[in-house]
């Protein structure tokens, strides 16, 4: 009698979690947990749509984070990416994201401590020989400091997100050099800020290799888009807000550097 009573609870039982289960569905796994950091290239100058509450950053909802929280559900998403920003500060202000539930990490950073919006300034006002000369300057500054401020960036985001994926994003070449007519700035000047770009991505890719953290290459998604192609993802001089010259347009974030962290999220 007290074995048949046993066997009649034991079966209660698996049945009622078997119910349990059956309601409840199976078990789902929690959204990323996402954080974009950087400069202007992943806050999204140049895409409208900007994010009031977030000042002369100049976020944008259009930006390619924003986009990719989006359609990947982020559990969690944490937009620190902010216009003008220079290595540090990322360490300085913008980890407080990071955790080691973070799963997800991207960044595009370098360009404004070789001095991007002065170089352009440069060029753009100035003779072949002053632009050629102001990009070479940056290129030493690439080659000789930019490396190590990078270790330190790379190494307080290891630090503070031990679990997470790292996709370090590159900047794409301005111009389109195969471009029969161009106006504005001379042949002369569009090589010599495309050498720079490269320069900087491929200085970029080795740092972040030599850190474990992925390399997003945007160059081939804005291949045939650049300045000058007819098909610009990219403003060129901008006059009004002049913040937006010189970086990707909307259509620059979602169809240029989306995909590529789509290909290694």
């Amino acid at each position: 009698m007290r074995l048949t009573r046993s066997l009649t609870a034991l079966a209660a039982l698996a049945f009622a979690l078997v119910a349990a289960l059956v309601l409840s569905g199976p078990a789902r796994a929690a959204g990323p947990v996402y954080v974009a950091l950087g400069d202007s290239y992943s806050a999204g100058n140049g895409a409208g749509n900007y994010i009031s509450s977030s000042g002369d950053c100049h976020r944008s909802n259009s930006a390619y984070p924003a986009l990719w929280a989006s359609a990947h559900s982020a559990s969690s998403f944490t937009f620190a990416a902010c216009s003008g920003a220079v290595t540090s500060d990322v360490t300085g202000s913008q980890l407080g994201g990071l955790s080691s539930s973070t799963t997800l990490v991207s960044l595009t950073i370098g360009g404004n401590d070789a001095g991007f919006a002065d170089v352009m300034t440069t060029c753009v006002t100035g003779s072949d020989s002053t632009c050629v000369n102001r990009v070479s300057q940056a290129e030493t500054f690439v080659h000789n400091t930019l490396p190590g401020r990078l270790d330190t960036v790379y190494n307080a985001i290891r630090a503070k997100a031990p679990n997470a994926r790292v996709v370090v994003l590159g900047y794409p070449d301005m111009y389109d050099l195969s471009a029969w007519i161009c106006v504005g700035l001379s042949s002369t000047k569009h090589q010599k800020i495309d050498e720079a770009a490269d320069v900087l991505d491929t200085t970029i890719a080795s740092v972040a290799a030599a850190h474990g953290f992925v390399f997003g290459d945007i160059r081939p998604t804005f291949k045939g888009h650049e300045l000058c192609s007819g098909d610009d993802y990219l403003h060129a001089l901008v006059i009004s807000p002049s913040f937006e010259s010189y970086h990707p347009t909307a259509t620059g974030h979602s169809a240029g550097y989306l995909p590529v962290l789509n290909a290694n999220d």
